[in-house]
C-alpha cells in the first residue's frame, strides 16, 4: 500500500520585547543563570501579573501580516501540567479565544505554489530550561533548572496539516520566519531557540481523507534537523504499517547526531491539560482602529516586496526570492541600488561573492563588511567599464578589509581597465603572433580557439583589457 505524509507545524517564536510577558524581568539571552527572575515569574504565591502590551501589538501584527481575522475579545487560560521547568505547573496561555486565526501564507517548492492554511496564532509564556550535568539526561548525575526563560513571551503559530513533505515544511517554516522578521517582531534565531518548530506527522493510504494516527517531534530548532526529521519519522511510520503494525500516538523527539526519532511520552491531549481562564488576567479587547494602525505600521511583506523587484527591475522570480527571503537582504539590495547601481548586477554580487564571503565567516549581511554604499559604487566602475567584472573581484576581496572606496582601491591598485584601443591592439598583435597554433585552429573552423587567445590577452594585460574590445579586436584581426 502506499501512504502520504500529513504534516503539521506549531511554530514558537520568542518576541523581542525588552521585558517578559507578565513581569518587568530582562528577556536577554546569555545571561548568568537565574538572574532574571522575579516572584512573578518564578510562580510565588500572592504574587499577580500583569499584561506586557508590546506583546499584544506584536501578536496584532503577526496575525495581520499571516492574513489572519483579529479576535477583538480574547483571553488568557490556564494550561496546567507538570513539569520541572514550570514553576506555577500551569502555563499562562490562550486556548478557545485566541488573538488570532484562520489564515494563511502560499509557500514555493521546486517551481509549485501551495496555500498553508493557519489554525491560530496565541500568546502564552516560555517555561525555563533544564541544565543536565552530563550531554543527555540519560548520562547526567543532576539537573538543575534556569528560569530566565520562564516568562518570555511567546506566539504559537499553529498551521493546519496542510502540508505532505519535508521540503513543505521547510518552505513554510522559512516563510513564517521571513514574516516574523519583516514585522520585527522577533529576532528569530534558531540557535538561540528564538524560532523551533513541534511537528506533527501521520500517514494515511493515498487517496484517504481520514486522518492517521499522528506523532509529535518537540522543539526543532533548524531547518536541516526539520527536513531530518521528518524524513526520518515517515519512513518508521511507514516500515511499522507496512509491517501491519498500529502508529501509537505520542511524543517524540529527534536525535540529530543518531539521524532518528525516540520516544519521549505518550501525547496529550487538549482535555488533558484542564485548561481554565486564567482569573488574574483581564480579557483582551481590541478596538477596530486599534488594529488598523498596527495595519498601517506594517511594512512590506516579503511576497508583495517579490513581486515588485520582478516588475521593476526585471529580476527572475529565484533572484527576488532570495533577495527577499530576509528583510536585511531586501534593506541591503536596496540600498546597493540607491544611487543608480544596476539591480540585476547588484543582486548577482549579493547572491554570489558577498553571500559566499558572509557564509563562510558566518555572519549575517546586516554586520557585512563591505556595506551597501561601497558595493555599490563597486558596480558602478563595473557599468562605466573603468573596471572589468574579473578586476572587480579582485577590488571587491580588497574591500573586506579595506575601508576605502572602491574608486580608491582601483586608483591605489592600478586596477584601471584599459580602454584604449591602441594599447590592446597591441597587446592583440603581440598574442596573434606567438600563438599561431590557436590561429590557425580558429582559421581551420574551431571557432572556440578564440578563448585561448584572449585568455592569453587578458593574461599580458594582467585582467586590465576591456574583454569586450579584446574579442572584437580579436576576431577583426583573425578573420580580416
Amino acid at each position: 500500500m502506499k501512504y502520504e505524509a500529513v504534516i503539521g507545524l506549531e511554530i514558537h517564536c520568542e518576541l523581542k520585547t525588552k521585558t517578559k510577558i507578565f513581569c518587568g524581568c530582562a528577556t536577554t539571552f546569555g545571561a548568568d543563570q537565574n538572574t532574571h527572575v522575579c516572584p512573578v515569574c518564578l510562580g510565588m504565591p500572592g504574587v499577580l501579573p500583569t499584561i506586557n502590551k508590546r506583546v499584544v501589538e506584536f501578536g496584532i501584527k503577526a496575525g495581520l501580516a499571516t492574513n489572519c481575522e483579529i479576535n477583538k475579545y480574547s483571553k488568557f487560560d490556564r494550561k496546567n501540567y507538570y513539569y520541572p521547568d514550570l514553576p506555577k505547573n500551569w502555563q499562562t496561555s490562550q486556548y478557545d479565544l485566541p488573538i488570532a486565526e484562520h489564515g494563511w501564507v502560499d509557500i514555493d517548492v521546486e517551481g509549485k505554489k501551495k496555500r498553508i492554511r493557519l489554525t491560530r496564532i496565541h500568546m502564552e509564556e516560555d517555561a525555563g530550561k533544564l541544565v543536565h550535568s552530563g550531554t543527555t539526561i540519560k548520562d547526567s548525575a543532576s539537573s538543575n533548572v534556569d528560569y530566565n526563560r520562564t516568562g518570555v513571551p511567546l506566539l504559537e503559530i499553529v498551521s493546519e496539516p496542510d502540508m505532505s513533505s519535508a521540503e513543505e515544511a521547510r518552505a513554510y517554516m522559512e516563510k513564517i520566519k521571513s514574516i516574523m522578521e519583516y514585522i520585527d517582531v522577533s529576532n528569530c534565531r534558531m540557535e538561540e531557540g528564538n524560532l523551533r518548530a513541534d511537528i506533527n506527522v501521520s500517514l494515511r493510504p493515498v487517496g484517504s481523507k481520514e486522518l492517521g494516527t499522528r506523532t509529535e517531534m518537540k522543539n526543532i530548532n533548524s531547518f536541516k534537523n526539520l527536513e531530518d526529521a521528518i524524513n526520518y519519522e515517515i519512513e518508521r511510520q511507514e516500515e511499522v504499517l507496512e509491517d501491519g503494525g498500529h502508529i501509537v500516538q505520542e511524543t517524540r523527539t529527534f536525535d540529530p547526531a543518531r539521524g532518528i526519532t525516540l520516544s519521549m511520552r505518550s501525547k496529550e491531549n487538549a482535555h488533558d491539560y484542564r485548561y481554565m481562564p486564567e482569573p488574574d488576567l483581564p480579557p483582551i479587547v481590541t478596538s477596530e482602529e486599534t488594529i488598523e494602525k498596527y495595519r498601517s505600521e506594517l511594512p512590506e511583506l516579503p511576497d508583495a516586496r517579490r513581486a515588485r523587484l520582478e516588475q521593476e527591475y526585471g529580476l527572475s522570480e529565484y533572484d527576488a526570492g532570495i533577495i527577499t527571503s530576509s528583510r536585511a537582504m531586501a534593506e541591503y539590495f536596496d540600498a546597493v541600488i540607491a544611487d543608480g547601481a544596476d539591480p540585476k548586477l547588484a543582486a548577482n554580487w549579493i547572491m554570489g561573492d558577498l553571500s559566499k564571503e558572509l557564509n563562510a565567516e558566518g555572519i549575517d549581511i546586516s554586520k557585512s563588511p563591505v556595506d551597501a554604499k561601497r558595493l555599490g559604487e563597486m558596480i558602478q566602475l563595473i557599468m562605466k567599464d573603468t573596471i572589468s567584472g574579473k578586476i572587480a573581484k579582485k577590488v571587491f576581496k580588497e574591500m573586506l578589509t579595506n575601508p576605502d572606496s572602491p574608486e580608491k582601491i582601483v586608483k591605489d591598485k592600478g586596477l584601471v581597465q584599459i580602454t584604449d584601443t591602441k594599447a590592446i591592439e597591441g597587446i592583440v598583435d603581440e598574442v596573434i603572433a606567438n600563438n599561431q597554433k590557436a590561429v590557425d585552429d580558429y582559421k581551420g573552423g574551431n571557432k572556440k580557439a578564440i578563448g585561448a587567445l584572449v585568455g592569453q590577452v587578458m593574461k599580458a594585460s594582467k585582467g586590465k583589457a576591456n574583454p569586450q574590445m579584446v574579442n572584437k579586436l580579436l576576431a577583426e584581426k583573425l578573420n580580416g
